[in-house]
Parts: C-alpha cells; sequence; structure tokens
C-alpha cells in the first residue's frame, strides 16, 4: 500500500497508445497510457472502459456522435459500443477497465499490446 504521483509515473514512459498498469483493484487494472494522433475503430464486446484525462484532451468519436474530453474529464464506454479515440496533441490518460480488457478490444492486430509493463 503506497500513495501514487501521477506526473511522476507519467514520465517514466514515452511511447504512445502502450498503456502501463500502475495499480490494481480487486479485478481491474488502473492503466495509464499516453496518446499521440488516431488510435483505430473498436469495441470491448465483455468490459466498459472508462477514459480519464488527465492532461490535454481527447476525441472519442462513436459512429453516431463526437465527444470531446479536456483536462479532469472523463466518460465510461459502455462494452459492445464502437469507439475510435483520437488526440491532435499528446494527452495523458488513465483507464480503469477489468484485467481481462485488450486496448484494441476484439481487434487484434500490430497496435495490440499483449504483454503490459507495470510502473
Amino acid at each position: 500500500m503506497e500513495k501514487v504521483n501521477i506526473s511522476e509515473k507519467f514520465s517514466l514512459f514515452s511511447d504512445y497508445w502502450s498503456p502501463k498498469i500502475a495499480g490494481e483493484i480487486n479485478d481491474m487494472h488502473v492503466k495509464f497510457a499516453k496518446l499521440k494522433g488516431e488510435f483505430i475503430w473498436h469495441k470491448h464486446d465483455h468490459e466498459d472502459e472508462m477514459f480519464l484525462v488527465i492532461k490535454g484532451n481527447l476525441l472519442l468519436k462513436f459512429r453516431d456522435k463526437d465527444v470531446h474530453l479536456e483536462e479532469g474529464e472523463f466518460m465510461i464506454v459502455p462494452k459492445g459500443v464502437e469507439h475510435l479515440p483520437i488526440a491532435e496533441e499528446e494527452a495523458h490518460v488513465i483507464f480503469f477497465e477489468p484485467k481481462s480488457t485488450v486496448n484494441t478490444g476484439e481487434e487484434l492486430n500490430e497496435r495490440t499490446v499483449s504483454n503490459l509493463t507495470t510502473i
């Protein structure tokens, strides 16, 4: 049991779209990621996904609308909802999601991170 300094954790890595485990709560991971550019359209059939913007801005595109998240805002994307995250500039995001969640959802490709690093 120890406190976590969010800024310090984000300073430990520089790669984009590669979530890092910063903590665990029950069967959930607290993941930190730096995002920049456009990701891929994807969905998580069995898990909800929470995006909490710590620094920067994040656009979440859905098939029927766009949602802009600013620093200090979060959104929960329900399981099964297809989405496309876009960060025009570098954004720091914390995810709260089940340990089984894969970053690319049901779409496995070269951007899939299978072995998560703990920071």
